[in-house]
């Protein structure tokens, strides 16, 4: 057993959480708000930053940030970097983030040729061309799992994890447990 975590005044009263979501569907996200009225004991013990609980937008100081989705462009690349150095904790959660999950199925494709399927070739397609917009964040090479990116201190893994495997993670790393899942949170037909 660890011992519980502790917020920056050496209390464990209210740790902050903040999650972000990269390159994925925003699923892992909705398995967390899958908690149900469990949230209200999980808002005893943590303060949410940056999430989809606070719309808040931009991150401060945390003690445990939740990554989801995978790092497939510039702006993924920097609100990594951003969430890392103001997290303790960063977890990597959910297929995406792990492993590059479904957005990593444009690896296997340069990227002129997954432009011109969505831009030029696709059905549908009024005026044809590959915009050049700053306002769309240039594309990576390829799709990136986070910790080839930054440090990662623990993954969750999922498509997305259930709601029973946030809870359990999050309850065993605020109390100071040993992160151990039953089989039955972590297996997946």
């Amino acid at each position: 057993m660890n011992k519980p975590l502790v917020n920056e005044y050496g209390s464990k009263e209210k740790l902050i959480v903040a999650t972000a979501p990269l390159c994925g569907c925003f699923g892992c996200h909705m398995s967390l708000l899958d908690i149900d009225e469990r949230i209200l004991q999980l808002v005893e013990l943590v303060e949410f930053d940056r999430s989809p609980i606070t719309d808040i937008k931009d991150i401060g100081k945390c003690d445990i940030g939740l990554i989801e989705g995978g790092v497939a462009n510039v702006h993924n690349v920097e609100d990594l970097r951003e969430f890392r150095n103001n997290c303790d904790i960063l977890v990597a959660v959910g297929a995406c983030a792990v492993n590059g999950g479904v957005p990593a199925m444009r690896n296997q494709f340069d990227i002129k040729e997954c432009l011109e399927e969505a831009y030029i070739l696709g059905i549908g397609i009024e005026n044809p061309h590959v915009p050049n917009d700053v306002e769309i964040p240039l594309l990576l090479d390829k799709v990136h799992p986070i910790h080839e990116v930054v440090r990662v201190d623990y993954f969750l893994p999922g498509c997305p994890p259930s709601a029973d495997t946030f809870w359990k993670f999050l309850t065993d790393l605020i109390n100071g447990n040993t992160i151990d899942f039953p089989y039955s949170l972590i297996h997946y037909d």
